[in-house]
């Protein structure tokens, strides 16, 4: 059973949200068909505590203590822990190997991988670390980084063959990964492990940058015969993972 007042605090908060400019009481109670008179009540305490904060044109906003428990939030979120429900999920629908992948700096670090009946060997383990631009996830980063973070690991980044497909030129991964951003997927043809093929999504966090990477691989030949399927489910699933951290 739900709290009138604990509703519509949530539901300001919501509202404001939305609207970085801010609304005046008499605009809220309007919008959100509240009385004005209980309206104006929460939204004094709310600003008496810091949650709202008010311009010169008495339009309320999000205030700083929302700041202070929203990183409080984050840092008790366990990516591999909110994740591992929704890759369960997608490695029993595609039935192919699911991992999800973190940045350290400019490492890529699996923090979780799903097996399921058929799966391949690979070198790809939690805790583990890989190259950037060979593999789908490492891409999914490059292509989905804000350009100031993505520029700056580009221009340190040593384009080493792994296998013979593995890209070592600059301009055609850029080129590459320009065309991954506008399909909102990346691809890893054998370019990190030989026959291994990969599908690759960026997850992202509250503040609307990528947080992590999820992926699906498999025997290329195998991953080829259900490709749309799979790139709808991955899509689908790291859609699903954002919403749980935050992502709007």
């Amino acid at each position: 059973m739900s709290v009138k007042s604990a509703e519509r605090v949530l539901r300001v908060f919501d509202l404001l949200a939305q609207h970085p400019n801010g609304y005046t009481i008499k605009e809220i109670s309007n919008i959100l068909s509240f009385p004005q008179s209980s309206t104006s009540g929460l939204i004094e305490t709310l600003y008496t505590n810091s949650y709202l904060t008010v311009d010169d044109f008495r339009k309320y906003k999000l205030g700083p203590k929302l700041i202070q428990l929203g990183v409080a939030a984050k840092d008790s979120l366990d990516l591999s822990v909110q994740g591992s429900p929704f890759l369960k999920e997608l490695m029993e629908e595609v039935q192919e190997t699911v991992f999800m992948a973190t940045l350290e700096q400019s490492d890529l670090v699996y923090i979780a991988k799903i097996n399921s009946n058929r799966s391949i060997r690979t070198t790809a383990e939690p805790g583990k670390s890989k190259p950037l631009y060979c593999t789908g996830l490492g891409k999914a980063f490059l292509s989905f980084l804000p350009e100031d973070r993505k520029s700056e690991i580009l221009h340190t980044l040593k384009l080493k063959p792994i296998t013979d497909k593995t890209i070592t030129n600059k301009e055609e991964l850029l080129q590459q990964l320009e065309g991954f951003a506008e399909q909102g997927y990346a691809i890893d043809d054998e370019e990190n492990e030989e026959g291994l093929y990969c599908l690759a999504a960026p997850v992202y966090g509250a503040d609307q940058t990528i947080e992590a990477a999820i992926s699906v691989a498999g025997p290329k030949e195998r991953m080829l015969k259900q490709k749309e399927m799979i790139i709808g489910r991955l899509l689908d699933i790291a859609g699903k993972i954002s919403g749980s951290i935050g992502y709007r």
